[in-house]
């Protein structure tokens, strides 16, 4: 078994080196607020810390059928300017567990329902600014059912290899954060 490096163990149990003297909302919407901090930085120096509060958890659901296809989601992404292929994937209700959410997002985006559920990880989508925390399920031995996208959803649903997703993510075109660590990570898992 690998030893961690003393160096690397240190740092995780480090303390807080960050001093907060003061925050404010500077902005809210129904899915994130937005504070600003002034804070002493570990330099001892003040500063300004800008930090995104996501109101729900990211979730991503990778389906995996018998035959090693999967199902990607492709949209146009607002935010970015582009279209994108991503898993199926949403945002579920702090309040609401991250299982019933997953299943909901499934269902919406690919009419698909799971028997077999297995977490496969935690995230942290953008750990420099913001808050949010992800979780990536496996979904198997899948039915299928009608889609129900949401309102500001036009997607387009590919059914798709396995290999062939993991090589998107390798050769650039899937680039949704959340996406590539899942694909990846069920690829090791199956030995892709």
């Amino acid at each position: 078994m690998a030893q961690s490096h003393p160096f690397f163990f240190l740092m995780n149990q480090m303390k807080n080196p960050w001093k907060t003297k003061s925050k404010k909302k500077i902005y809210e919407n129904p899915w994130i607020t937005l504070e600003e901090h002034q804070v002493v930085n570990p330099s001892g120096r003040d500063g300004i810390y800008g930090k995104v509060h996501f109101k729900n958890k990211a979730l991503g659901i990778i389906p995996l059928d018998t035959e090693g296809y999967t199902w990607l989601v492709g949209q146009y992404r607002y935010t970015l300017d582009e279209y994108a292929w991503e898993i199926p994937m949403g945002g579920g209700p702090l309040s609401m567990d991250i299982l019933d959410s997953a299943k909901r997002e499934l269902k919406e985006e690919t009419g698909l329902t799971a028997k077999k559920w297995t977490q496969i990880m935690r995230i942290h989508t953008s750990n420099s600014v913001t808050d949010e925390e992800g979780f990536v399920f496996l979904a198997e031995e899948l039915t299928h059912g009608e889609t129900e996208f949401d309102e500001t959803e036009q997607l387009q649903v590919m059914r798709i290899k396995l290999t062939e997703a993991v090589r998107m993510v390798m050769e650039g075109e899937i680039t949704d954060s959340i996406s590539m660590a899942g694909l990846l990570k069920v690829g090791r898992m199956l030995g892709i």
